[in-house]
């Protein structure tokens, strides 16, 4: 597709579209100079200062990167999504698998330096998970979540906090559907009590062996159902 004069609009968003049909559609292969900003801006008919703004998001876009006295470079064929948008493509399983990378380490760690604010916090996201089992799908999952954050905010790392922040919208929007795909509230409306109240016990007495191995027990369990399509208890 060839490149043409722009009309009057946001300039900018529409150079960086142009520039990336282009790219994306093969007609700059990867390792491709790009030409001079001059060039492009007479061919998009725009000035140079946005063509440079179109650079630089093309580059954020990880689609182009600028070489010091060579020029702009093709370095990808699409653009890099972000973290967000990966997540909510994923697989459930493949999120899955990494919400037990994080949570099984974050329990315990959080056994050794739980605070006596944490361990309230802890306890009264449990007893709203248990008022929660009288709700809907969606009421329950968000008070699941609390709680297992509750507990990864004990961990007392910020970074694991803030990862898991990130992580619980897409996380959120795959259980809602895990639970009504494998009915996992069908027979019991509020599945995996126990195992929670177990894992809070463990946390607040410091027993970090028995705090990871109870979590990574009930995720291991939801991804075997996963896996095999059957109904479970998480």
């Amino acid at each position: 597709m060839p490149l043409g004069a722009l009309r009057p609009s946001p300039l900018v968003d529409q150079a960086v579209q142009h520039l990336r049909e282009q790219i994306t559609g093969g007609h700059w292969p990867v390792g491709t100079r790009l030409p001079g900003e001059n060039a492009l801006a007479k061919t998009l008919g725009v000035g140079r200062s946005t063509v440079r703004e179109a650079l630089r998001a093309l580059a954020g876009a990880g689609l182009v990167q600028a070489r010091q006295g060579s020029g702009v470079f093709v370095i990808a064929s699409e653009p890099v999504q972000d973290w967000a948008t990966r997540l909510r493509r994923a697989a459930i399983s493949d999120v899955y698998e990494v919400r037990m990378m994080v949570e099984t380490q974050a329990a315990r760690l959080a056994a050794a330096r739980r605070t006596d604010e944490d361990v309230a916090a802890m306890e009264a996201a449990l007893q709203a998970r248990e008022r929660a089992a009288d709700a809907d799908d969606a009421a329950f999952v968000d008070a699941d979540i609390a709680l297992h954050a509750a507990i990864v905010a004990a961990a007392g790392n910020p970074v694991l906090t803030d990862l898991f922040a990130e992580f619980a919208p897409a996380l959120r929007e795959k259980l809602i559907d895990m639970v009504e795909l494998l009915g996992l509230r069908e027979h019991d409306r509020n599945p995996g009590h126990d195992t929670h109240a177990a894992l809070v016990a463990a946390v607040r007495d410091g027993d970090a062996r028995a705090a990871s191995d109870l979590l990574q027990a009930e995720l291991d369990q939801t991804l075997a159902h996963l896996h095999d399509g059957t109904p479970g208890s998480r």
